[in-house]
């Protein structure tokens, strides 16, 4: 299930940032520690009393003197509303009332989303007047500090109050994110797929700014495509559609079983940002196919897809375990394969095996290496087990867990990956202690 979205919204120097920072680095309201989390400047997951949520800080409305202000307050304001659960309307305590804070109030208010009213720069509530905030009509003024963090739990409080309830996915249904830069082909891509053109495709690059999920059934199970905007890379999000369609690409990662990453072929190679989705998809513990899109527009000889992957390996030793396919969304070559690929990265992310097998490879592991020794410290390997499916997961168990190298976890993951290649999926490893304790790798 995905998380909800609590935006900033606000005038420039009201204290947007500043409380955003406050509220992800405060030690309750922290960014989540699982795998995958993003953190940037613009926005994160953070978790207070067990209620996961985006936090978005929408960078503040323009000070272009190019630009009219109140044109841009509303298009910032529009597009934050379409997108956000709950909005945290900040205004600076130190100032008063603006002319726009009314404006935007008004948006806000129509939109019928929860609403809190956040007076910032607020150190000392008995000295400073923050009362002149309920001529908002918005509801009651919270005073808050970002910069001393004053009033900041009561506030994660009240946020997570008013969230709204989560709504369970289809748990029966495999859910699909095609993701990938503006303008790969991910449309076209699953038109193609459904043999009909459910989605809107065009040449002007970042058409799909939503993510749009279309089902289907595939052997007589529920699978749901979702069709994302494009990822840019975060310094060419200067306004507030596409910044919102980056954190649509997370979101949709974030509710998928499996991720279905596009790439353009003409391009010639593997960019860094098709490697920032990549990374985003495989630390977040979802299945991955890489489909590089466009292949009937390329030149090729007989080893031209061993180079294209070859290159994507060295940036990136994770590919080695993800599947490649090659494909035209236009002429339709290929493109139906990725429905058996799919079929086949959900079975390996779901493979068990069992303790017996587990540790008979690892006995095989022991005899071809040890673990180095610590000075004055044996460190053994007692036994492992399967812990979990989807990433896979295997827990070794010995007496120094903290002890292990790098070098020596990498031994056992590549070791266990020559047996069980997990085909498409991470393989994590847990090393903890005989007693419980865990440190995780």
């Amino acid at each position: 299930m995905s998380a909800p979205v609590v935006a900033l919204i606000g005038r420039p120097n009201v204290g947007k940032s500043a409380l955003f920072n406050r509220i992800i680095g405060d030690d309750e309201a922290i960014v989540s520690e699982e795998a995958g989390t993003t953190r940037d400047r613009h926005f994160s997951k953070a978790e207070w009393n067990g209620r996961a949520f985006w936090l978005v800080d929408t960078g503040g409305l323009s000070d272009d003197p190019n630009l009219p202000m109140d044109a841009e307050i509303r298009r910032q304001v529009a597009t934050a509303i379409e997108e956000a659960d709950l909005f945290l309307f900040v205004v600076d305590a130190q100032v008063g009332v603006h002319p726009s804070d009314s404006r935007v109030a008004e948006m806000l208010r129509t939109s019928g989303k929860p609403l809190l009213v956040v007076a910032n720069k607020v150190d000392d509530p008995s000295r400073t007047d923050y009362y002149e905030f309920y001529r908002l009509g918005a509801g009651d003024p919270f005073p808050v500090s970002a910069q001393n963090g004053k009033n900041s739990g009561d506030l994660l409080d009240a946020v997570v109050e008013r969230l709204p309830a989560s709504i369970p996915e289809d748990e029966t249904a495999l859910r699909v994110a095609v993701v990938g830069r503006p303008n790969v082909g991910k449309s076209s891509f699953i038109n193609k797929l459904l043999g009909e053109d459910r989605l809107v495709v065009s040449e002007i690059s970042g058409t799909t700014r939503d993510a749009i999920d279309t089902p289907m059934t595939y052997h007589g199970r529920k699978w749901i495509f979702v069709d994302t905007a494009g990822l840019r890379r975060q310094t060419k999000i200067d306004d507030g559609i596409e910044f919102y369609s980056s954190l649509r690409t997370r979101r949709a990662i974030e509710r998928a079983n499996i991720c279905v990453l596009l790439i353009d072929a003409t391009e010639g190679e593997f960019h860094n940002q098709d490697l920032t989705i990549a990374n985003m998809a495989w630390d977040a513990g979802r299945g991955l196919i890489v489909i590089v899109n466009k292949w009937d527009l390329v030149d090729k000889d007989d080893k031209t897809t061993h180079k294209f992957e070859k290159k994507a390996h060295e940036k990136a030793p994770f590919l080695k375990h993800v599947p490649f396919l090659f494909t035209s969304a236009l002429t339709g070559q290929r493109v139906s394969k990725v429905l058996d690929l799919i079929q086949l990265v959900e079975e390996e992310g779901e493979k068990r095996i069992t303790t017996s097998e587990v540790n008979a490879r690892l006995a095989e592991l022991l005899a071809r290496r040890q673990p180095s020794q610590a000075a004055g410290r044996e460190v053994k390997l007692n036994y492992a087990t399967q812990v979990s499916v989807s990433p896979p997961t295997i827990a070794f168990f010995g007496n120094h867990p903290d002890l292990v190298e790098e070098h020596y976890i990498r031994f056992l993951h590549n070791g266990f990956r020559e047996s069980y290649p997990f085909t498409g999926n991470p393989l994590r490893i847990l090393m903890r202690r005989k007693s419980g304790a865990k440190t995780e790798a």
